[in-house]
C-alpha cells in the first residue's frame, strides 16, 4: 500500500483513501481480509498515478506536453490513448460541438477565481482559431495536430481513471463490490453481495464539504457538475468554469449542480457537462436523455472564492 495512502476497517466495510488529480480519491471495499483490501488500495493508487502521469496537462514530460509541444508533428499514441481520443470524437459528435478536446486552451484567458475577471472579446477572440477538434487527425498509431493547438484530457481524465479502477479491481476481485470515488465522481464495480446498495451523499451548494441528499446506487456510474467553487461574478452575472468551445464564453443561467447517473462515469460526466452548457435549458436537456438526476435549480450568488 502507498506511503501516502490510508485503509480503515468499519463495521460494513474497508475504507481507503489517498490523493490524486487535486483531490481526495476514496475506495469502500465490502468486508475482506485486510491483505486483500490493502491489495486493492495500492492497485487502485497505481492505476491512478499511471493516468495522471500520462495525460495531466500541469507536467513537462508526459505524452500530453509532447502532444501540445509537436508544432504540427506526428507523435506515437498507444491502444489506450487512441480509445480516448475515440471517445472524444463521438462526444464531439453526438454533441453537435460542444465537447471538444481542444477547448481547453481557453483557460488561457479563462480564470475561475471567484473575481470579476471577465476576458474581452479580443482575448478570446484571439484563442478561438486554435480551437476545432475536426483539426485534429489521428489513427491507432499516430495523431497530427496543428502548431499551437492543445488538447486538455481533463474533461474526462478523471472520469476515466474512476471507471478504469473499478473495471480493473472488478476483474481482480469479483466476488467483492468496490465503490470508487474520486472528488464526486464515482463508479460501483458490481451490487453487493446482500443487494443492498451503496449510500452515497451529493454535496450541498451552500457548503460543498457537507453531504445533503442521499443517493442510492448499486451499479454503473455517478458525476456531478457544477459552479459552487470556481466561477467569476460580475454585476450580479455568475460565470460558469464551464466553457462552450463554439463561443469561447462561459455558461451562465446554469443550475449550480447537477448529478447525473449513468452506465459508467465517463458517460454521467459527459451528460452533466453537456447539460450545464445548455445554461437555464439545462434540465430540460438533461430530462430529454431519460438518466436519473439530481438538481439544485437556484444559482449560487455568493462571493466564495475557489478553492
Amino acid at each position: 500500500m502507498p506511503a501516502t495512502a490510508s485503509l480503515t476497517q468499519h463495521p460494513t466495510h474497508w475504507q481507503g483513501n489517498f490523493d490524486a488529480m487535486a483531490c481526495q480519491c476514496q475506495l469502500l471495499i465490502e468486508p475482506c481480509p485486510r491483505a486483500v483490501a490493502a491489495k486493492l488500495l495500492a492497485l487502485a493508487a497505481s492505476i491512478t498515478q499511471q493516468i495522471e502521469s500520462k495525460y495531466s496537462r500541469y507536467r513537462h514530460d508526459n505524452l500530453c506536453f509532447a502532444i501540445n509541444n509537436a508544432a504540427g508533428s506526428a507523435v506515437n499514441i498507444d491502444a489506450e490513448t487512441h480509445r480516448l481520443l475515440q471517445f472524444g470524437d463521438t462526444c464531439y459528435q453526438l454533441s453537435g460541438g460542444l465537447f471538444d478536446l481542444t477547448s481547453g486552451i481557453l483557460r488561457q484567458v479563462w480564470q475561475f477565481d471567484g473575481s470579476d475577471n471577465i476576458p474581452t472579446a479580443q482575448q478570446i477572440d484571439s484563442l478561438m482559431p486554435l480551437i476545432g477538434w475536426p483539426k485534429v487527425e489521428f489513427s491507432p498509431t499516430q495523431l497530427i495536430m496543428p502548431a499551437g493547438m492543445e488538447i486538455d484530457f481533463g474533461g474526462i481524465g478523471k472520469e476515466y481513471a474512476v471507471d478504469k479502477v473499478a473495471q480493473t479491481l472488478k476483474a481482480v476481485a469479483p466476488t467483492l463490490s468496490i465503490l470508487v470515488n474520486f472528488g464526486g465522481d464515482i463508479a460501483v464495480s458490481q451490487p453487493k453481495a446482500d443487494g443492498s446498495p451503496w449510500r452515497v451523499g451529493i454535496s450541498t451548494v451552500e457548503d460543498p464539504t457537507t453531504a445533503g441528499q442521499r443517493v442510492k446506487i448499486n451499479h454503473g456510474g455517478l458525476a456531478t457538475s457544477g459552479d459552487t467553487e470556481r466561477f467569476l461574478l460580475k454585476h450580479g452575472v455568475r460565470y460558469s468554469h464551464i466553457i462552450n468551445p463554439l463561443t469561447g464564453y462561459a455558461t451562465v443561467g446554469a443550475p449550480a449542480q447537477l448529478t447525473v447517473a449513468a452506465s459508467t462515469c465517463l458517460q454521467a460526466g459527459l451528460l452533466s457537462t453537456l447539460a450545464l452548457l445548455h445554461g437555464n435549458q439545462a434540465e430540460a436537456y438533461i430530462a430529454s436523455q431519460d438518466v436519473p438526476y439530481w438538481l439544485t435549480s437556484t444559482t449560487v450568488t455568493g462571493d466564495k472564492k475557489s478553492k
